[in-house]
């Protein structure tokens, strides 16, 4: 399957994600009425001189609560929708066959099932396709050549789901997908912790005397960089996209003096062999994703649920101490806290006649904690917090993650 892109029409300012757009916004007669509008523009010139464009028809005002007089006003020329035998409401063109949007691509996918569409960073074989399949058994994977377009995968309904890393037990949080959580209006609903098994991989008949660089994701390196010192590699790292892809660019460019830290997995996709196995500095080295979706989940009392939120407050870090009694007083565990700095306001300036001019920096913290929306010690805890604090939104209410997992198992199984 082709990766979505950040290029790809789909997810740019074309017609198609405009149309989808409007979907999104509005409900399905609207989103008709948009597709027909669109199609006229793509073909009126081609049809001003020849053929002219035929009128509204009332079985096509009568699905879209529209009247006649909609056909009539200046610049837009409506095309009926006319019904067929395999999509009674995509538009047919008899002299234009090709259609710019399906109902089918952009249609509403099943909450539950192997009909989902999940979306994730990377090409076929990467961890983060593992952690779609654990959290989506049989589902759609969606590859993504970017964080950020997963996201807009979601959002444009091109995909249902996104599975995406937000920390590592070797190399910390991934700080990339703490900004976008912010920047976008997704909500997790899920988590997924995924043991991590590294492999070193080359092209077959390549030994590991004659390797001049390995190359894999930045976390990757980090999670390997003292198991790479102890095999006694002298080689450059470099860092790329992602382990898969990695993989991916030594089998596509016929690199024998480069090996890849990747999986089991990707090493069976791209033909290459596995020179070292279980190469992660810790056996104990475990990746947590999150689940997003456009719409949460609601938050329910009959299992552990864990709740995700960012805040920011405007008085210095001593505010900071109230917001975490919040939850200290009503015995709400933490299981993590990570500050970020705010975009918005970077640096803030305090005025004092005997000390002169301060600059703290500001930040967003992110919080989660052991605890459902459904609760009334969560919802006290956030009415709390919500009296020190500028900015509070709750990223998401969602059941926790308590899949047991070995620390030596493969995750090419």
């Amino acid at each position: 399957m082709k990766a979505v892109s950040s290029s790809s029409p789909m997810l740019g300012t074309s017609q198609p994600a405009t149309a989808t757009a409007l979907m999104v916004r509005s409900g399905r007669p609207e989103w008709q009425s948009s597709c027909a509008i669109l199609t006229s523009k793509v073909i009126s010139q081609e049809q001003s001189e020849s053929l002219p464009v035929p009128p509204v028809s009332g079985g096509f005002d009568h699905l879209n609560g529209h009247n006649s007089a909609a056909a009539r006003v200046p610049g837009m020329n409506l095309v009926p929708i006319e019904k067929s035998d395999s999509n009674p409401l995509v538009p047919q063109h008899r002299h234009h066959p090709q259609k710019p949007l399906s109902m089918t691509d952009l249609s509403r996918a099943p909450m539950h099932g192997s009909n989902l569409r999940v979306a994730y960073q990377g090409v076929p074989g990467a961890y983060s396709e593992a952690a779609a399949g654990k959290a989506y058994p049989n589902c759609q994977a969606i590859p993504c050549d970017q964080f950020e377009v997963a996201f807009q995968a979601v959002e444009l309904w091109i995909s249902d789901r996104a599975v995406l890393p937000v920390e590592n037990s070797l190399g910390g949080s991934i700080h990339r997908n703490y900004d976008l959580l912010l920047r976008h209006r997704l909500h997790i609903v899920g988590e997924v912790q995924l043991p991590v098994h590294h492999c070193l991989l080359a092209l077959p008949g390549v030994c590991k005397e004659f390797l001049t660089r390995v190359i894999s994701h930045p976390q990757g390196l980090a999670q390997c960089e003292h198991t790479l010192t102890k095999l006694g590699l002298n080689v450059a790292r470099e860092a790329v996209d992602d382990t898969a892809g990695a993989a991916e660019f030594i089998a596509a460019n016929n690199l024998r003096d480069t090996a890849a830290i990747a999986s089991a997995r990707a090493a069976e996709i791209y033909g290459l062999e596995i020179l070292e196995d279980g190469i992660q500095d810790d056996a104990s080295n475990v990746t947590r994703f999150v689940m997003l979706a456009r719409e949460p989940i609601i938050p329910r009392t009959d299992r552990p649920f864990k709740t995700s939120i960012v805040f920011a407050h405007e008085k210095g870090t001593s505010v900071l101490f109230k917001v975490l009694s919040a939850f200290a007083f009503r015995d709400i565990s933490l299981t993590k806290i990570e500050s970020r700095p705010n975009h918005n306001r970077p640096i803030r300036l305090v005025d004092d006649a005997n000390v002169g001019t301060a600059k703290h920096f500001e930040y967003m913290f992110y919080v989660d904690f052991e605890a459902s929306m459904a609760e009334a010690r969560a919802q006290n805890a956030l009415a709390e917090v919500q009296e020190f604090t500028s900015f509070l939104r709750v990223l998401g209410s969602y059941p926790m993650d308590m899949t047991p997992w070995s620390p030596s198992s493969s995750t090419s199984s």
